[in-house]
């Protein structure tokens, strides 16, 4: 089984491009199903954020395009974004997925929703089958690697969130955030960690809107803030000086004339809107508005790249487990790869040597059943003997992936090769003739 990772991010393509792949979290478990029957995948998972999406698939083979099945799963045109895809395979799709779940790929290095994220993906691919025997060993390590990367970096010693950089660009634009009015647009857990922020800054008050209004007033509620239906949203608004938005919409909220109609209310005094949802809730039209000021996602990469200064040892740091890790995944793996070669090689040992003991049968019936123990013990002590070096070099080759060595032990053994013990013949399994020649050359000599 062969491993295929697919995806772009904010490094690769613009919030524009991103934003057609989003695939919202009540759609995530469909979506990973649908790419489970997509043609050559075996298992799979889908990972999207606000900043990347990207499939993960075990295959056999014949490699998928991954990109052709979000064209048609979406029903988009995805000519425009092959040029922004990247694709990882085996071991770099290995270490890709290690360093995302510790949050060494992220816009904001060590920020700690990533994991969560990415136990989502995983918790909704197993709900529909599609994470098995591969997948699973993949994500358990990954899970490992990122709380060890946490436990021994301080790569996370401190709160660092695409929420708290938006924040931080707020705090820049007024200089104080004291007496300032906030509303937040959705009431996720961006949001939520956006008003930790605020109130940490000093913000005077906090208005919270959400389609679901019972969670909109338990937000505003552990804030001391103030929940607004959300049908009451567009008459609101013009109140906030800063807005930040981050719902789950499909469509765009604030449009540019909402901009020009809430200009108008505030006898044009600034406003400041932080776009943190992909896809997008504010239409980028809205920044063609005088006085009104759009920062969205991408634009928050200027402020997380001062954050990534600040942890540059830390993730050196991290890089050099994670590099260790994929190397002590990748040799767990090649272990358990070479365990059918071995069975094949201990069951075609045991199969000649009870051919051996079938072909003297007669001459051992005048054996005691305490002699026969002995002569079924010694031969089965000699096999185990003879079979030791054979199974460490198969051990061996298969830890430095030795593929060459593997077909040498294979073809001296007369092994199946390794297309035939993913699908092994419907015939029974029978001596190969090399390893009855003994048994030949005995009868010629019972004979003569």
């Amino acid at each position: 089984m062969k491993l295929l990772l697919t995806g772009v991010n904010h490094k690769t393509a613009p919030v524009e491009l991103r934003e057609q792949l989003a695939i919202s979290p009540e759609r995530l478990s469909e979506a990973t199903r649908a790419l489970l029957e997509f043609p050559g995948v075996h298992e799979a998972m889908i990972l999207s954020t606000c900043n990347r999406v990207e499939m993960l698939a075990c295959h056999d083979s014949i490699s998928p395009d991954l990109l052709s099945f979000l064209q048609s799963y979406l029903g988009i045109e995805t000519t425009s974004l092959r040029p922004h895809t990247y694709e990882y395979r085996e071991t770099d799709a290995v270490q890709h997925l290690f360093r995302v779940a510790a949050s060494l790929d992220s816009m904001v290095v060590g920020e700690p929703q990533i994991l969560g994220q990415v136990k989502e993906s995983y918790t909704a691919a197993r709900s529909v089958g599609a994470v098995q025997t591969h997948l699973e060993k993949l994500l358990q390590s990954t899970f490992t690697v990122a709380k060890k990367v946490r436990s021994e970096t301080q790569i996370g010693s401190s709160s660092v969130s695409i929420a708290s950089v938006a924040v931080d660009l707020a705090k820049k634009i007024f200089g104080s955030l004291e007496g300032k009015r906030v509303l937040l647009v959705g009431a996720g857990k961006m949001s939520e960690l956006a008003a930790r922020h605020l109130m940490r800054q000093g913000a005077d008050s906090i208005l919270v809107a959400n389609r679901t209004h019972e969670r909109a007033v338990r937000l505003a509620q552990n804030f001391k803030g103030q929940a607004i239906r959300f049908e009451d949203l567009y008459a609101t608004a013009d109140q906030a000086d800063i807005i930040i938005a981050s719902t789950g919409s499909q469509e765009h909220i604030f449009r540019r004339e909402h901009g020009q109609q809430f200009l108008q209310k505030r006898r044009n005094r600034p406003m400041f809107l932080i776009d943190i949802a992909v896809p997008r809730d504010i239409d980028p039209e809205i920044n063609r508005v005088d006085g009104v000021f759009l920062y969205d996602i991408d634009d928050l990469q200027s402020v997380a790249a001062s954050h990534l200064d600040d942890r540059a040892r830390e993730a050196q740091r991290a890089e050099k487990i994670i590099a260790e890790e994929v190397l002590r995944f990748q040799r767990r793996a090649q272990s358990v790869n070479a365990a059918p070669m071995i069975v094949d090689l201990q069951n075609t040992a045991e199969e000649m040597r009870q051919a051996e003991l079938r072909r003297v049968q007669a001459r051992l019936q005048s054996l005691t059943p305490e002699q026969q123990a002995a002569v079924e013990a010694l031969t089965r002590g000699l096999m185990n003997k003879f079979l030791h070096m054979p199974m460490q070099a198969i051990k061996a080759a298969a830890l430095e992936a030795d593929t060459l060595m593997l077909e040498v032990m294979r073809s001296v053994f007369h092994l199946p090769s390794a297309q035939e013990q993913v699908n092994p013949p419907s015939v029974s399994k029978t001596v190969p003739a090399d390893a009855r020649e003994p048994v030949a050359a005995g009868k010629e000599k019972e004979r003569s």
